[in-house]
């Protein structure tokens, strides 16, 4: 099994009508993912099809299927998506033989206690084609707060570990570097130092249209961050 039990029982406290205010969030991390997505592609942990939406729009992806654990999830990711293959379960659910040239997986590994063995099975699928995996997770276990206990997550990661344990699934790192340098802080003062437990859609909403389109062209244009809320990866598998 691929992860499937750790996501589909602990991802129910997370915050989905908060999230769905971070729409230039999402856009800019396809934006940063989009020079790979091609051809066949696997959304892994699709929720409720918020990203997914998003994924729809890419031009030259020919086929998304995504996959999600959660039957809850999936009814509504149903309702709101269409135009997709929606499998319930795993990575591990997918045909036998099928072969992906890309996989995106954001906000996910950290949900998954043996995230070795995922990203393991990643490769597994990505290898035949030479195929890309578009990573996004949490950064910086020092800002670990009871929030990420409550959503479910095991950890939080560093460049270092993340870089490490691609290598040993078998893939070959293209791109590694963290994102949301002034979502650090904000993490750390809400939900570490204020030990708050809820996203609220009104702040979220705020950082996304005033904040976060500057920092993150900043990010994306002149300096990449020395460190940040989140880690981004790009890695190939090795055929």
């Amino acid at each position: 099994m691929s992860g499937g039990k750790d996501v589909a029982e602990r991802a129910g406290n997370f915050d989905f009508e908060a999230l769905r205010a971070a729409s230039n969030y999402r856009q800019a991390l396809v934006r940063e993912f989009s020079p790979f997505l091609n051809g066949d592609v696997v959304e892994v942990g699709a929720g409720i099809g918020q990203f997914s939406e998003v994924l729809l729009r890419s031009p030259k992806i020919r086929r998304l299927t995504c996959i999600e654990p959660d039957a809850e999830f999936c009814r509504e990711h149903r309702r709101r998506v269409s135009g997709v293959m929606l499998i319930e379960g795993t990575a591990a659910d997918l045909p036998t033989g099928t072969a992906a040239d890309a996989i995106v997986s954001v906000n996910v590994l950290e949900h998954i206690e043996q995230d070795q063995r995922e990203l393991t099975a990643y490769a597994g699928l990505l290898k035949a084609r030479g195929g890309v995996l578009c990573l996004f997770v949490p950064a910086r276990q020092e800002i670990y707060a009871p929030l990420d206990k409550d959503f479910g997550h095991f950890r939080r990661y560093s460049k270092a570990a993340l870089r490490e344990r691609l290598a040993r699934a078998g893939f070959e790192i293209a791109r590694l570097n963290y994102f949301n340098f002034i979502g650090y802080f904000a993490w750390w003062f809400m939900f570490c130092f204020l030990r708050q437990r809820a996203l609220k859609p009104s702040s979220v909403r705020l950082f996304d249209k005033f904040i976060f389109p500057i920092a993150h062209f900043t990010e994306s244009n002149i300096l990449r961050p020395p460190f940040g809320q989140s880690l981004l990866a790009i890695a190939r598998a090795r055929t």
